[in-house]
């Protein structure tokens, strides 16, 4: 009688396990942390090498003589150019872009042949004054770290890792990246599987991001600490006319992404077509740059420059007293310093100087328009504002906003700004290979349709 009943109900169990385990889900359960560990070591030691080593002594020496603020700039993008230009194939393809166009266009396969040289520029652009940040290498960094260990674990029969799962690493790794340097597994999931497309996710890679994002953030808290990565001082509360003031400056942002992001497009697209040596291109974007640094601190003498990482500048925004005035022209120049940073062939992305911008606009209106004293609440929209508009990433970046700064209570007046702003914005996106995912799929058919007839 007890054979019997294990004849008839052990065939059942194994039938419902090979069911709930179909997708193989458990192989993740190896290669996410791995992954994730990987991941946050490199960008723990990025992370240091900047914010700890490279920009504090240079942004001091910049506040402290001003004279040398444009040729410092100079120097660090003309090194970024001469790297870029003989140490890696091609001088234009980094950064979150190249990780983009290898999930759409190459199944997640990434050279790695120039990632050194890629992280060393990353390095040069941020650390001497360029303005963009951190994500740019840690999505990059984790994303070739994924998609370099499909390469290795692909010929192992225990993983039964397949071409499909190259892309998931690929954006597993970019996840872990994001997660690791903002201290913000969340953000670092969602903003990894709204990357690729700019209305709707990654859906497949959702559990292995999960994972490799939490892995990766404790790797890097292990050295660095798990405090919010910005100061944000604030109460929770808002009126029914916050959240209406809130879709206004949604509104307001967005178009401004627009203008920020066509302006972006044709000078980037500009210099691709520019016919001189990578590394001239990159020193007139760090003159440019530079410019902008100098010109702001000689109109507002202070610790406020738009130039570099700019971590401390979200802390001196949003705990120290500004003008309107000061808040609008800094923005300003922070866009002009991001575009011309970037738009010569930087090498990183322009997350936190989105971020930045939109905070101290959000703060200048809460002052001169709302006249409301919730500054970190219009600072908490503005900046969820910005990155859902010009990103098309409207969750990470209510979700950012939150985990990055420690603010939660302002998450339904930031959504409403978001998701104003992200409908406003339309499907202007700083990314040119961002896609519908519509469109994505009819050109993933075509091209297995034209390897079809080729094999043919």
């Amino acid at each position: 009688m007890q054979y019997s009943l294990l004849r008839r109900y052990v065939p059942r169990v194994q039938e419902d396990l090979r069911a709930a385990y179909a997708r193989n889900l458990h192989k993740w359960l190896l290669i996410a942390p791995l992954i994730g560990v990987t991941a946050g070591l490199t960008i723990t030691a990025i992370a240091a090498i900047i914010l700890r080593e490279m920009w504090p002594p240079i942004l001091a020496y910049y506040l402290g003589h001003h004279w040398a603020i444009v040729p410092g700039l100079v120097v660090g993008c003309a090194l970024t150019g001469l790297i870029m230009q003989y140490l890696t194939s091609d001088p234009n393809q980094h950064s979150t872009e190249e990780v983009i166009q290898s999930y759409h266009e190459h199944e997640g396969a990434i050279d790695m042949r120039a990632f050194p040289a890629k992280l060393l520029a990353a390095v040069t652009t941020v650390g001497f004054g360029g303005s963009a940040a951190l994500e740019g290498p840690s999505i990059y960094g984790g994303a070739a770290i994924g998609s370099w260990l499909w390469s290795k674990l692909h010929g192992m029969r225990r993983f039964r890792l397949d071409a499909r799962d190259r892309r998931i690493m690929l954006i597993c790794g970019a996840a872990a990246g994001m997660s690791a340097v903002f201290r913000a597994p969340l953000t670092g999931i969602v903003f990894a599987l709204e990357m690729p497309y700019k209305d709707d996710l990654a859906h497949e890679a959702l559990m292995p991001s999960l994972i490799a994002s939490v892995v990766s953030y404790m790797t890097l808290v292990a050295f660095m600490g798990s405090k919010p990565l910005f100061d944000f001082n604030g109460s929770g509360s808002y009126t029914m006319r916050d959240l209406l003031w809130s879709a206004v400056l949604g509104m307001l942002i967005g178009l401004l992404a627009v203008v920020f992001v066509i302006a972006f497009r044709y000078l980037r697209g500009f210099v691709v077509r520019w016919k001189a040596a990578h590394w001239i291109k990159l020193s007139i974007g760090g003159l440019l740059t530079g410019l902008c640094g100098l010109w702001f601190v000689q109109m507002y003498p202070g610790t406020l420059i738009p130039l570099g990482p700019n971590y401390e500048a979200v802390g001196t925004i949003l705990t120290q007293s500004h003008s309107s005035s000061e808040l609008v022209v800094f923005g300003i120049l922070k866009l002009a310093a991001t575009a011309f940073t970037l738009g010569a062939g930087g090498v990183s992305a322009m997350f936190v100087p989105l971020f930045l911008t939109g905070g101290g606009l959000g703060i200048a209106f809460a002052q001169t328009v709302v006249h409301s004293p919730s500054l970190a609440l219009y600072a908490a929209v503005g900046m969820a504002s910005f990155i859902a508009a010009a990103y098309k990433t409207p969750l990470a970046a209510v979700v950012f906003v939150a985990e990055a700064t420690g603010g939660h209570a302002f998450l339904i007046p930031a959504l409403i700004g978001a998701a104003v702003a992200y409908g406003i914005s339309g499907d202007a996106s700083v990314s040119g290979d961002q896609r519908l995912h519509e469109e994505a799929v009819w050109q993933e058919a075509a091209q297995a349709r034209a390897l079809e007839a080729q094999s043919d």
